[in-house]
């Protein structure tokens, strides 16, 4: 499938939140949309890829903070530069508190109940609930707040 990158122009400072409207719109349905790209330290543009421009159109409409699409398609050589591959550090360990960072618990903190490295999972138990309900979460979604040993 050929996939095309389209500029985003937001509202100064608010990508955090364009990122966060259309990961939970394009949750609900896909529309055709691959990625959305938030370089760091870039203000007032995110990239989206997507098969078309119409259907990164459709996606676009409607979230708050989102200017609109450049006019021209964005070469991937222009922003290649901004991207890393990132690892995830496995330094997570059970009963670590953790605040996770994504995702519909976000600022939630809970407690790692058990760690898969090859899916690069985690189970966590809120630590707020009433009820301890394991949730299993991406590694990437979560970061140490305390260990154990402390």
């Amino acid at each position: 499938m050929e996939t095309h990158l389209f500029g985003l122009r937001t509202a100064a400072n608010r990508e955090d939140q364009v990122v966060d409207f259309m990961g939970s719109k394009l949750y609900k349905n896909n529309m055709g949309v691959l990625a959305v790209v938030r370089p760091h330290g870039m203000r007032g543009y995110i990239f989206v890829e997507a098969a078309s421009r119409a259907e990164a159109e459709v996606a676009v409409a409607g979230v708050p903070y989102a200017r609109g699409l450049l006019p021209a398609e964005v070469p991937y050589a222009e922003i290649e530069h901004m991207l890393e591959q990132v690892k995830v550090e496995m330094n997570i360990l059970k009963n670590d508190i953790v605040e996770i960072i994504a995702g519909p618990f976000k600022r939630e903190e809970a407690k790692v109940m058990r760690v898969n490295k090859q899916k690069e999972e985690i189970v966590v138990e809120l630590l707020e609930s009433a009820v301890p309900i394991p949730i299993t979460v991406k590694m990437d979604a979560v970061k140490v707040i305390r260990r154990e040993s402390e």
